[in-house]
């Protein structure tokens, strides 16, 4: 039996992506509710996903309560690598599909933004981008409506000045415009454009620029910032935000 298994218990299949897959577990030894995290190593022999150790290594650094928490690393006999994290019941995507009364509660959707507001400044305020801000990568806990960030494998330590690094990072429809136009150097402002970008979502229960391609969504973009200039319905702020 893989360790793992040994001390946690895999009750269900709850999420996959590129990255692998993901599992609610239970602690065998605390009857702890977690969430297991499931690396796919396609190539033992080259090691683990440079991602991987990324998020590890900066999870492993960083405590607050709008960030999630990495529990425990697990390597397996049978090659696969688990990480261990808090559950919390779903991401902000979800939450939004489920609770249609959601944007139209201001004082809810203004906690909620203050939350992960708090979570990256306190990622920058350690020189870290999250670089993948999305309803997804957000986790909510229902029962306390709190907010926390996760999945940081494309986040990034950096230094002042910032040194050149790829463009190629956030999902496109929440990246920042220098990021879509190729810029090589960027620093914090990527992340709020994206915690922007949510807040329309939450507000409009869609997202505000879906573009097809990079192309397409910087169209949108500068559509959606011509048409605020002319006083224009595309405003997404509602009148009591």
């Amino acid at each position: 039996m893989d360790k793992v298994w040994k001390q946690y218990e895999k009750l269900e299949k709850i999420g996959q992506g590129s990255y692998g897959k993901v599992y609610k577990g239970r602690d065998k030894e605390t009857n702890e509710i977690v969430a297991l995290k499931k690396v796919l190593l396609q190539r033992p022999d080259q090691g683990f996903p440079s991602t991987s150790i990324r998020e590890i290594s900066i999870l492993k650094e960083m405590e607050h309560a709008n960030i999630v928490r990495l529990q425990d690393v697990v390597y397996t006999e049978g090659k696969s690598l688990y990480l261990v994290f808090e559950y919390l019941d779903l991401d902000l995507m979800k939450y939004i599909e489920t609770r249609p009364e959601f944007s139209t509660d201001p004082r809810l959707v203004k906690t909620f933004l203050h939350q992960i507001l708090r979570g990256v400044v306190y990622c920058h305020s350690h020189r870290i981008l999250h670089r993948d801000l999305k309803p997804q990568n957000l986790l909510i806990n229902r029962s306390t409506n709190t907010v926390k960030l996760a999945d940081f494998g494309l986040a990034r330590a950096f230094n002042i000045p910032v040194w050149t690094v790829t463009p190629k990072t956030m999902t496109p429809w929440y990246r920042a415009p220098e990021l879509l136009l190729g810029s090589q150097q960027y620093s914090t402002p990527v992340d709020v454009w994206s915690v922007g970008c949510i807040f329309a979502e939450m507000v409009n229960r869609k997202p505000l620029f879906p573009g097809m391609s990079e192309i397409d969504i910087i169209f949108k973009v500068f559509r959606c910032r011509n048409c605020s200039k002319q006083g224009s319905k595309y405003i997404f702020f509602s009148n009591h935000f």
